[in-house]
């Protein structure tokens, strides 16, 4: 039997053949490239490349599913390969290069969902501090102002670090296909507050927004409270002061407890004592800042086995780093799924514009919806 030495050396030597091989591969891919371009016919051939990946996987015999790993990734490589070749539409690449500075955070209208004292509110307060605030009793009436110009943006909670993400937001964003211009990553702190007259004590029922609800839900259950959603943690507080009863009190900020004359009956009640929501600011104009870190997109892709796991060894390829990523069914579609993406970088760097403006020539319902600062 041979020792570990002498199987390295021969596994060196097969990845030196292996390299080359490829290394002939890729070159005999650029001479497609460049008959492609001669010939106006796209880089993508999806038929071509089933074929290609099932011969190798019949190959392949045994080792069949490594072979087809290995060709799917190979096709994704080829690919990119080949667009610098043939081009891509720079349309997308116009859009980010004529992108507007970050604008100035006075003589702004901004929307929040919710009233004065909600989550929303802070954070809207925080990330335009000179501007004017509107409120709007729905996140869908949120994106229809700034659609129809009531407001100039609008700032949204789009995940909690305990509840997770907020579902009905990521609808919409996937709906209107607004640009996300700018982030926040919040410290949310909850209290219990109740009337004047109450204890905690007298407390049976509780009343916040489901979120507000699910981040709290540990210490609910313990004290046995039974929960009542709402619109809005500040809303809870509100009808709170107006129910006057004294068995019931309301999840919320402090201050919305403050805003709304409430008693605060305990404090710090969320389960995870790192609470934090994300929100982000959308708007009908591009506007990407100097340094801006993170990208968001959106696009579609069949319901086939590895179609998604194909797009990201892409991502992997350049080295980027996946930070968030959503599903949604595409209504009256065949198992089909709208994706949002986010991942770390900047529009700035020639291989990320590269690689946006070739998955726009490739993906169905292709978005590009920001490069922004996460502070």
């Amino acid at each position: 039997m041979k020792d570990l030495n002498e199987i390295r050396k021969e596994i060196d030597s097969i990845d030196r053949e292996m390299i080359n091989l490829f290394k002939r591969r890729m070159d005999v891919s650029k001479q497609v490239a460049v008959y492609k371009k001669e010939n106006n016919l796209p880089v993508l051939d999806e038929k071509r490349e089933k074929e290609v990946i099932k011969k190798a996987e019949l190959l392949g015999e045994d080792y069949a599913p490594s072979v087809k790993l290995l060709y799917t990734n190979l096709m994704e490589l080829s690919r990119a390969a080949q667009y610098d070749i043939v081009g891509v539409n720079n349309s997308l690449k116009e859009l980010i290069l004529n992108a507007a500075e970050m604008p100035d955070n006075k003589n702004v209208s901004v929307a929040f969902q919710g009233i004065k004292g909600a989550n929303s509110h802070e954070a809207a307060s925080l990330l335009f501090p000179d501007g004017t605030l509107k409120n709007y009793k729905t996140f869908g009436d949120v994106f229809e102002a700034v659609k129809n110009g009531e407001c100039d943006y609008g700032v949204l909670p789009v995940e909690n670090s305990t509840a997770g993400s907020v579902s009905a937001v990521y609808d919409l964003i996937l709906r209107y296909r607004f640009y996300i211009i700018s982030a926040l990553n919040m410290p949310i702190d909850y209290c219990l507050a109740g009337l004047k007259q109450s204890e905690i004590g007298d407390i049976e029922k509780v009343i916040s927004h489901p979120q507000a609800l699910s981040q709290c839900k540990s210490y609910t259950d313990k004290m046995n409270f039974e929960p009542l959603p709402c619109s809005n943690t500040a809303v809870a507080a509100r009808d709170t002061a107006g129910e006057k009863r004294l068995n019931l009190a309301a999840i919320c900020p402090y201050k919305a407890a403050e805003e709304y004359g409430l008693k605060v009956l305990d404090n710090h009640i969320q389960d995870n004592p790192n609470n934090a929501t994300r929100f982000i600011v959308i708007s009908k104009k591009l506007c990407i800042s100097k340094d801006a870190n993170k990208v968001s997109l959106c696009f579609s892709l069949p319901h086939v086995a590895g179609s998604l796991y194909s797009l990201l060894c892409r991502f992997h390829s350049q080295g980027l780093n996946l930070t968030k990523i959503e599903s949604r069914p595409i209504s009256g579609g065949d198992f089909e799924y709208l994706f949002y993406l986010d991942f770390s970088g900047n529009v700035k760097s020639r291989g990320v514009t590269k690689l946006l403006c070739q998955l726009s020539e490739e993906l169905p319902g292709f978005s590009f919806l920001g490069n922004f600062c996460e502070e």
